[in-house]
């Protein structure tokens, strides 16, 4: 379990993915989390949007302030939203573990790619 730092507690299950989907597993996993949590007309993650369907994916619990500082701490670009990349970005900043083996997975996918050239 790992502290947000604002009192929420959650399991960063992330790793365990990973371990069990592979990088391209984990990355399909994380682009259909984003298109629950979406707005559908907007097609980004909006905090209307994360209020509503945070339940989907276990984040009920989660308050209101802690919404809207996963929403600031994700949009990169400053619009109030979060896109498909920005999103699974947070999801990889939010998991220290991941961080840390994301450089093995890189030199992995550069070794399949030079493979594939």
């Amino acid at each position: 379990m790992a502290g947000n730092g604002k009192g929420a507690v959650f399991e960063d299950l992330l790793p365990v993915m990973a371990d069990k989907l592979g990088g391209d597993g984990l990355i399909r996993e994380l682009c259909n989390g984003f298109q629950l949590l979406m707005d559908k007309d907007k097609g980004v993650i909006t905090l209307d949007s994360l209020r509503r369907n945070s339940a989907l994916l276990g984040l009920q619990d989660l308050k209101e302030d802690e919404l809207v500082s996963m929403v600031k701490e994700g949009d990169l670009d400053g619009d109030g939203a979060l896109n498909q990349m920005e999103f699974c970005v947070l999801m990889f900043r939010l998991s220290p573990e991941l961080m840390e083996d994301s450089h093995f997975w890189l030199e992995e996918a550069v070794e399949e790619e030079l493979k594939q050239n």
